[in-house]
Parts: C-alpha cells; structure tokens; sequence
C-alpha cells in the first residue's frame, strides 16, 4: 500500500513537469521549425538518394547526386596523394597540421584487485603546421632515400597510431615507395609473416613495439636491412641480428638532410602506381595484403569527403583508432587535404574516465575539443554502457528527470527534429565527455546497433553517420547522409562507387524478396582495389566486368530500400546449417543480443552436427557483479563468472531479450561460458576494428564448447 502512495505521489509531482513540456513544445516548434530550416532537412531525409541503372531490382544502384559517372576526384589534377598534400601545404602552410600531447609525469596506480595500472598525466597539445611537416617529410624522404630504399619498392610500417605514422606515409606517398601495413596488435609470426611475403628491407616501427614484437622474429626475416624506430630515446644494438642497422627517425632525418642527399632528384609516382599493401587482421587465418593504388585511394576519399558537409580548416578531427585500418587512414589523409588540424590520441587516453588518465587529470578529448570523430560501434556501445550505469546512481528526481528528457528527444530526433532546451539542460555535461564540439561521428568496422545510434544521436547532440566499405574498396561503399534520421541503415552508394545485389539461394536471399530486394552486395567503382598481394590469381573475389570496371564481391548480405539506401543483413561466412537443416546467422543472433544491459560482447556458435546454438559472453562486470550479490554470491570476479547459477541468470536474461525481438526458437542459444576477460586485439580474439575472430574464439574456448554441447 505504501509503495502505491508513493509512486501516485511521485506521477502527481511529475504532472507540472509534463505540462511544462507540453508548453515548451507548443509555443517553441513554429518559430524553431523555420528558423532551422526543419522542413526542408527532412524532405533531405526522406528523398530518393539512389537509384538502379539497370531498371533492375539487383541493381546496379548509383548515387543520384553523380547519376551520369562516377566521381573520380574531388582536386581536379591532383591524382595522386603526394599531389593532394602539396596542394594542402600551398593552400594552409602556417596553420596547424598534425598535434601531441607531450607525457609530462608517469605512475604507477595499484588497483583493489592487486594489477597494477600505469597512469599519465599530459600536457596540452604541441602542434606542427603544415609547413613543418613538409620540411620534416621532406627530410625524412630524402633520408630513406640515402639508406638505399628505391622507388617502387615496399617500406614496411609497424607502429602505433600516431604523428609520425603519417608523417612516414607522406614522405612514401612523395617519394613513390609503396607502404606496407599492419595492425600494432598483430601476433608475431603475422608480423614475421607478412615482412617476408612482401620483402621489405626498411622497417618503421616504435621501441615499444620493436622490443616487445620484432626482436624474437626479426633473425627469421632475412631480407630486412634497415630498422627505424620513431621514439626519441637511443636504442643498443645489442641482441639484433648482424647485419640489421637501426636508426632512430632523427638521425634519418638529419642524413636526408645534408647536401649531397636533400637535392637528390624525386621520382614521382603515377596514379596507376602501387600506394599502400595493407595487411588485414583478417576474421579469418592469415594476414592479407592489399594492393591499392593512388587513384584508389583518391577515388575513395572522393566518396567519403562529399558525405562530411562542410569539412575544412575549421575542423579538428580526433586520431586514436588504428591507421593501420582503412577507415582511419582515409579519414587522416582527407583531413590533412582539407585542412583540417588532427589532434592524436589512443583508446586508452580519450576520455577523463579512460584508463591511463590519472583521476583528476584532462583526457584528450578535453583538451583538444574535436568537431569530427570516427569510432567502431564497440566503443560506441561501451560509451553508452558507461553513462547509463551514471544515470542508474542518480537520485530519483535526476534519473526521472533525465529519462523525460531522453524520451521526448527520441522521439523529436525520429520525426527529423530536435530539442534544443533538453541539449541546453540535460546533455551538457554528457557531451563534454568528447570535448563538447562534436559535430559529426562516423561509424564503421561493423554493423551500429540502432539502440546505440539513438543514444549518441540524443545524448551527444550530433549525427551519427554509418559507413560501410572494406579495405578491398578503401573504406568506401555507403555512408549516410547527415539528414537521414532512419537507423540499422548504412547509407547510399557514394558518389565513386555503385552497388548492385547477386542472388544467394543457399540463403534464401534474392532480389526478388519482398518488400525489398536482397542478395550479396558486390561493389564497384574506381575505389575497388587491385587485388591481393603475390595472390598468384587466387582473387576470386575480384572480377572486371564488360565495361573495364572492377567489382568486388563482399560476402556480406544486404537489402536495399527503395530510397535506394543499403542494409547489411547477413554475412555469408557466419551462416551455419544446424544438423534438423535450419540456418542460423551467427551475426544475426550477436547484434539482437548485445542489446542485452548484461553482455558487453557475444560470440554464438553452432556445430552443423549438434541441433542447438551455443554462446560465448564478456558480461558487463558491474551489472553481474550486482546481481551475484542479490543472490548471495561472492568471491573474485573469475567466481562469479564460473558459478552456475550466474550462467543461468545470463542465459535468462539472452532468451527474454531474444524473445523481445522475435528470434527464432532455434537461433535462441542454449548454453552459454561467461569469460571474465574482456576480448580486445591485444588478446588476439578480436580484430583492430573489433570484429570477432570465430576460428580464434573457438580455438580459445573449445573445452567450453565440448562441455556446452555434453561432450567432456
């Protein structure tokens, strides 16, 4: 009886605050609908923005904003990268280019669980303009040069996400030596792999990296000559192969330098000429190597810049996801041609909460205040988790409060407006989280939940454009517009490329599906690269059609809509047959349930002999750790995550969310391990952009899946 007086009590304190946003509503939407021009973004939305040049339903599908060809450029003349970056040094010489923040003290912090955490403490950022990097490009270039690194032949990187990464692919880009990439978090018999398939003699890494990685594999790479490392501090020889010479990137600088080596003549690279190999971490065995050329690159960046309205000199873009990954390195590259400033960072330091920020103490993010961000739905969903667990330790009137306004937000933001006194009073200080300035993220790597968009649509008061390519078109397929207010959806063809669908009958998709056509998304365009590196013709994904166009056949399911947007619905690689003959989307079942307020990350798994799905989770460690308490459950977190009945509350919990959203009986998971260890690249059981690698999880967690499927 009592708690029924108190929530009447609490609705009937509420009714004045309804009532006043009832108000607000109505005698602020006239003049606030005309002033931003509401009306019109919305038709924007709403509009067809691609369309079949075929007639057909398989399309092919093209942008209708370059309906006529396919754009190529966006710097008429400027086609190749060392063009583009010149042509930003003459337009923007003295402004800022690229920024660090310098460590200014270091500790060590001991955790209550006894690991011991590194803090740091850092300074504002240093900024080089465009003219500084030029003459340190320049130097550096001629340098590598004076070490015997030839043009057309591949220099290898591996390192870390930051200034000098891309200040030594410029100085690639200008000098015609193709770069070879890889992920900082691969293994090193992927690393000893990749150096000696592509036969580097130069290698640019950081003393980290080199110590921890290269040193064990480096007697196992014959051909490499030449180790630069981009850190400060000297490094002994002791230890390294004979014969191997190791520079710090100074001391290449200071050779490039002198006389007889600065005004060496440049080759220049043409735009048919080999620009990056880019290894991928791959979901699946061994890294491979991507050939791309400068006009792919180009080509790419076309499509992607004309989606990011008004991007220039006034943006300051936010660097911390790996530039050894596509999306990253696009997205730096076309910064630097428009002008804009990049500000680098690392997971570890964006925030004042993340994990090496001494509490008290500004995150990157802070400091620098960015207008542009691109991020992976994996750190998306992790920013979402975070501020709602603050928003659950709230008073009751705040949680209340905030919860109003989150609701009446959502649904202006579905109508295609927007709540500027909700932003004003109640997202404020969610939005300094990044900075404050955020004006656009873009999101990719891997499909963005709609719960997830909505959240940081609301709460961080900027769109959330969702791109989808891979490193086989660089980067570049789709990518929505900044008025399209729908979710799930990844956009429309860019301008460089198109789309169309092949039917898959194995999976039931084709284009004659209704409501709207499905099948596997192949695309093409001048961005579609040129195939695996020394693949021996094994690029059966590749293929060049009538017209001289080259296509690449994704392997993901999509379905277009008939405003000619895309939607990636399945993955070819993830359908598993059950042994009653039922196919189940492994991808599928993990994007409905990571919805779920217990999971942080899910992997399912189904053996095609066994006749149920099985999965394995990472479960969001303050919520299971409550919950163990309401049922009397203690110990270290490891306990609770072996105890059985904490599985059970889990799995509760997956087939309730799993009903919600209407999976099938037989896609619902029927057992599941709970892993207290979080997967991250580091442990090698996801790649850099997050996406989970099955045959690694499998081969990590096989005693589980005999236990779960009544084996050992």
């Amino acid at each position: 009886m009592g708690q029924r007086t108190d929530s009447t009590l609490q609705s009937l304190l509420l009714l004045p605050i309804h009532l006043l946003i009832w108000l607000y509503s109505v005698l602020s939407f006239l003049p606030w609908y005309f002033i931003t021009g509401a009306g019109h973004k919305k038709a924007q939305s709403e509009r067809i923005k691609a369309r079949s040049t075929s007639g057909q339903a398989e399309g092919p599908y093209r942008s209708v904003d370059h309906f006529e060809s396919l754009a190529r450029e966006d710097f008429p003349g400027k086609d190749t990268l060392d063009k583009l970056f010149q042509h930003a040094v003459q337009r923007y010489g003295s402004a800022h280019c690229l920024g660090t923040r310098d460590i200014l003290s270091e500790e060590n912090e001991t955790q209550p669980s006894g690991k011991v955490f590194k803090k740091l403490i850092l300074g504002e950022y240093r900024w080089l303009s465009y003219n500084d990097v030029d003459t340190i490009v320049n130097e550096y270039g001629s340098g590598l040069q004076a070490l015997g690194q030839q043009p057309k032949n591949t220099i290898a990187i591996f390192c870390e996400t930051r200034a000098e990464w891309m200040i030594t692919a410029q100085a690639c880009f200008r000098r015609n030596f193709p770069l070879v990439t890889f992920y900082a978090t691969l293994g090193e018999d992927a690393i000893a792999y990749g150096l000696n398939e592509s036969g580097v003699t130069h290698l640019v890494t950081s003393i980290e990296l080199l110590e921890s990685k290269l040193k064990s594999v480096l007697p196992q790479i014959p051909k490499l000559k030449h180790v630069i490392y981009v850190d400060q501090k000297k490094v002994s020889a002791e230890g390294y192969p004979a014969g191997l010479s190791l520079y710090s990137m100074e001391a290449v600088r200071e050779l490039g330098a002198r006389p007889e080596n600065i005004g060496r003549p440049i080759v220049k690279p043409q735009p048919s000429d080999l620009a990056v190999v880019m290894y991928t971490s791959g979901s699946t065995g061994r890294p491979k190597g991507v050939m791309i050329i400068h006009s792919n690159l180009i080509a790419g960046m076309t499509g992607q810049c004309e989606r990011i309205p008004g991007l220039g000199p006034n943006d300051t873009y936010i660097a911390y996801l790996p530039l050894a990954h596509v999306l990253e390195m696009t997205a730096e590259i076309s910064c630097v041609t428009y002008g804009c400033r990049i500000g680098y960072s690392s997971p570890q330091t964006l925030s004042d909460q993340s994990t090496k920020i001494k509490k008290g103490s500004k995150g990157d993010c802070t400091v620098l205040r960015p207008t542009l961000m691109a991020a992976v739905p994996e750190i998306m969903d992790r920013i979402n988790k975070n501020v709602m667990s603050k928003v659950q330790e709230m008073s009751y009137i705040q949680r209340t409060l905030f919860t109003l306004g989150y609701k009446y937000k959502l649904e202006q933001i579905k109508r295609g407006y927007d709540a500027p006194l909700c932003n004003a009073l109640l997202f404020r200080k969610v939005k300094k989280l990044l900075g404050g300035q955020v004006r656009m993220m873009l999101s990719g790597g891997a499909p963005l939940s709609p719960v997830t968009q909505r959240f940081m649509n609301v709460c961080f008061c900027c769109p959330v454009g969702q791109g989808y390519g891979l490193t086989e078109t660089c980067g570049a397929g789709t990518i929505t517009e900044v008025v399209d207010i729908s979710t799930g959806r990844v956009g429309a063809p860019l301008i460089c490329c198109e789309i169309r669908l092949r039917d898959w009958a194995e999976g039931g998709y084709t284009s004659k599906d209704k409501p709207n056509p499905r099948g596997e998304v192949l695309i093409g365009g001048p961005n579609v690269t040129q195939g695996y590196y020394r693949s021996d013709g094994n690029d059966q994904d590749f293929f060049v059609d009538d017209n001289g166009q080259r296509w690449f056949c994704t392997g993901d399911i999509g379905e277009v809509y008939p405003d000619g947007c895309l939607q990636i619905v399945d993955r070819k690689k993830d359908l598993v047959k059950l042994q009653a003959g039922e196919y189940v989307s492994l991808g599928k079942v993990e994007s409905a349930l990571k919805n779920c307020a217990l999971i942080d990350n899910i992997c399912a798994y189904a053996n095609s002999d066994q006749n149920y799905v099985i999965s394995f989770v990472v479960p969001n460690q303050k919520k299971l750790t409550e919950l163990a308490k309401q049922r009397g459950i203690v110990g270290t977190w490891e306990e609770i995550c072996t105890h059985p009945d904490m599985e059970r509350v889990v799995l509760g919990e997956i087939k309730e969310v799993a009903v919600n959203i209407k999976l099938q009986r037989f896609e619902i998971p029927v057992k599941v391990h709970l892993s207290p260890e979080p997967w991250t690249p580091e442990t090698g059981l996801v790649t850099d952009a997050f996406k989970l690698k099955r045959k690694e999880l499998k081969n990590h967690y096989l005693h589980h899946i005999e236990r779960m499927y009544g084996g050992k």
